[in-house]
């Protein structure tokens, strides 16, 4: 890679068409040498890196690469991306989502040079055992700062690391998070042993850095607002007083209580309740009644009056609800609210902030018309208020931008809406996106003008997404609304205070590599060390286990196939797990355990686990199965009593998912190691009459239930005469349709081969 009339020449990306600039290719060709994070701004070209990359390694002919995105709009992003700018045939860069069926993502997969998805499609082709990394080169990892807890990246990078030695990774971000030990964690998660972290002050990335002007706007609430908020507030402090009296919160002021405080207090009441402490079931619903004050006292305050009437339309609801909230009845009961709500109907005026919005971005049009405009909102329903008001103005064309999740009557945007939004918005068609927080991560709208902040976010990750939509191209314009003496305030100073020690912990982190790189020569941060046992060539045990595709996406599924257990997962009509042809298991977590004792689905579930599988076993996972709910010992322990003695079936407690998994590995290994036995998806039944055994043969069969079982048998008479019957033949029983009689003739006819 090297500059010549500007631009990047590679031999795999299209001449004259990226920008030369030497931050650019230089983290590129360190990102080549080992995996690495890069850390650069919003708008300077983390994916220009990453193609950069990207073309080099398959340049070299190394195998696939791998691009995952967290949103289906930033996968479709990338791969138009990829097909614009690389010089390979654009039908070897496949695009992946749920959408796609796991055949055809197989077949995709195994014909692509470079595959751009979701990572929980990956993750799922991987647990199913779908597809294997071994031939990929290359892992991208867009917005890498996902990569903690238990998102669907971690769990792709440890099987990376299993099924490929040579492997390479490349994270990329704009905003890791404030806390060193979060940007430790996504380092080691993802193997990575390099940090490229450029600021918008360094010295080669600041010529490309355009100047964001940033207002504050602090808006004063109208007299009719203070007086509903005094309502409610007031309401409020009778709850926190009570509150305090048992000292589950420290401050009965409404104005100094947080939020969180209130939260902290739900899960010390619930310890309680579980101890047998019944009084606090009073204070239960007293934190409950405090948490939706709050809520409501925060939607009047930073939303506005539609907000805050659709927030009470709902607990009316669930007041008037048979079982419904208990904290819901008791506020309907409080002549306070009542009145605030009968206040509330009464005002005009949604909220002070939508006249603020609509009076900056009409200047900015009227000033420069051909801009574009990006209002950020937390709220569906603020983003609805919104666009109706800014649309009444002919020089504002404003379009809704949301997630693909419905709630309630709001309907999501598909895939297709999306990008369809996204392409009028950049042609013109609209000049303002109303967005929420899914507009915040990588779209690339290159040429937004002004950011409006609807409300502050007290994330110093959101702040950076939402500021970085403008000054891509040109200088750019982020007005920030904030209602004075709200959590506003509070929110905007915690983001800015987040942001300024993140930016501290970035360059401490750089000082730190520059200081090893310095005294050893090399980055060994995060060095991964590795067993002889990974370099010795030996035939491999294969163990596997058939899980039932209701657990697929289970934390113990997981686990398996991190421990190398083969999962095959099926539609299993009885047990989650089989580990041979008499072993299978029911696992159940303590609150499905009482769940399904309550509803008697336990004990049918259990009975046709016996009655299927010599050695059934239990396992329930979790502690505290006494305290969950308001379930008497006795009758919990005549159940567990009633599984062993009268069923035979065995109960094994876990305390958590890993080590459950560590039993079924324990259990299968000990079947098909030392006892040789093969994994059935049915176990031996030695005690059947003719008849059973008649209909258990054809319960096996596609789509066939006990009950079709029966008028199969019923219809024709033999096992033998269904075998031999055509498809037009099955068609004519009641229940059995076209493609069930196609599949069962398969069934029958086709050549049994060796898996």
């Amino acid at each position: 890679m090297y500059t010549e009339n500007v631009y990047v020449k590679h031999d795999l990306i299209k001449p004259k068409s990226i920008e030369y600039r030497e931050y650019q290719v230089s983290i590129a060709i360190s990102a080549l040498k080992q995996s690495t994070l890069v850390v650069l701004p919003t708008g300077m070209g983390k994916t220009v890196i990453a193609l950069l990359v990207i073309a080099e390694k398959l340049k070299r002919n190394e195998g696939k690469v791998l691009f995952l995105a967290p949103t289906k709009p930033l996968v479709s992003q990338h791969a138009s991306f990829l097909r614009e700018f690389l010089l390979i045939d654009k039908e070897k860069i496949a695009q992946f989502t749920g959408e796609i069926s796991p055949l055809k993502r197989k077949l995709q997969w195994e014909k692509s040079l470079v595959i751009v998805s979701t990572p929980q499609v990956i993750e799922n082709d991987l647990v199913s055992g779908k597809l294997n990394l071994s031939d990929v080169c290359l892992i991208v990892f867009d917005e890498a700062h996902r990569a903690v807890g238990e998102y669907s990246y971690v769990f792709v990078s440890k099987m990376y690391k299993k099924q490929r030695v040579d492997r390479l990774v490349l994270g990329i971000t704009a905003s890791p998070g404030s806390e060193i030990e979060k940007i430790l964690e996504i380092c080691k998660n993802l193997g990575i042993k390099n940090i490229e972290i450029r600021t918008s002050y360094d010295p080669d990335v600041r010529p490309y850095v355009h100047d964001i002007h940033l207002i504050w706007k602090k808006i004063e609430l109208p007299e009719d607002f203070r007086r509903i908020i005094e309502l409610l507030e007031d309401a409020l402090r009778e709850r926190l007083e009570a509150l305090k009296e048992e000292g589950l919160v420290d401050t009965s002021s409404p104005s100094r209580i947080a939020k969180k405080k209130l939260i902290d207090a739900q899960a010390i009441i619930q310890k309680a309740l579980k101890e047998g402490k019944e009084k606090y079931f009073h204070y239960a619903s007293l934190q409950n009644e405090a948490l939706k004050l709050y809520h409501a006292v925060e939607l009047l305050k930073t939303q506005g009056v539609s907000a805050a009437k659709r927030f009470f339309e709902k607990i009316k609801e669930e007041a008037k609800t048979k079982g419904g909230s208990r904290a819901s009845k008791n506020l309907m009961k409080d002549q306070r609210v009542l009145d605030a709500i009968a206040r509330l109907n009464t005002i005009k005026v949604e909220h002070p902030k939508i006249n603020v919005v609509v009076d900056v971005v009409k200047k900015q049009f009227e000033a420069k018309p051909d801009s574009r405009v990006i209002v950020f909102t937390h709220y569906r329903d603020t983003a609805i208020e919104v666009e109706k008001e800014l649309n009444l103005h002919d020089i504002i064309r404003a379009k809704r931008f949301v997630g693909q999740a419905t709630r309630g009557e709001e309907k999501g945007m598909s895939q297709k809406e999306q990008a369809e939004v996204i392409k009028k918005f950049r042609e013109g068609i609209y000049n303002t996106l109303i967005a929420t927080s899914v507009a915040e991560e990588g779209i690339d709208i290159p040429s937004t003008d002004m950011v409006v902040f609807y409300e502050p976010v007290p994330s110093e990750i959101r702040t950076i997404q939402r500021r970085g939509r403008t000054a891509r191209k040109r200088a750019g314009k982020v007005v920030v609304l904030i209602a004075k003496n709200t959590p506003d305030e509070g929110y905007y100073w915690s983001s800015l205070r987040k942001e300024k020690r993140m930016r501290r912990e970035l360059e401490y982190l750089r000082r730190e590599i520059k200081k090893r790189m310095e005294k050893y020569g090399k980055v060994d941060l995060f060095s991964e060390q590795k067993k002889l046992t990974d370099f010795k060539d030996c035939e491999k045990e294969e163990f596997r286990i058939v899980v039932d595709s209701r657990e697929c996406r289970s934390q113990v599924v997981k686990e398996l196939n991190e421990k190398g257990i083969r999962t095959e997962i099926k539609n299993l009509p009885v047990a989650d797990y089989v580990i041979s042809n008499r072993v299978a298991i029911e696992r159940k977590s303590v609150d499905d355990f009482l769940e399904s004792m309550i509803s008697g689905k336990l004990f049918r579930q259990l009975a046709e686990l016996k009655q299927n599988y010599p050695k059934p076993v239990l396992v329930i996972e979790g502690d505290d199965i006494f305290g969950r709910r308001n379930i008497s010992h006795t009758s919990i322990l005549g159940s567990l009593a009633s599984i062993i003695l009268d069923y035979g079936i065995p109960i094994l407690n876990t305390k958590n998912h890993k080590e459950t998994a560590d039993l079924l590995t324990v259990m299968l290994k000990r079947e098909q190691r030392e006892e040789k036995r093969e994994v059935a998806l049915r176990g031996d039944k030695r005690t059947m009459s003719i008849e059973e055994r008649q209909r258990y043969i054809l319960e096996g069969l596609p789509n066939v239930s006990a009950v079709l079982a029966k008028r199969l048998l019923r219809h024709f008479k033999t096992i033998r005469n269904i075998a031999n019957a055509e498809e037009e033949d099955l068609f004519q029983v009641d229940g059995i349709g076209r493609v069930t009689a196609k599949e069962i003739v398969e069934i029958f006819t086709r050549p049994y081969t060796e898996p």
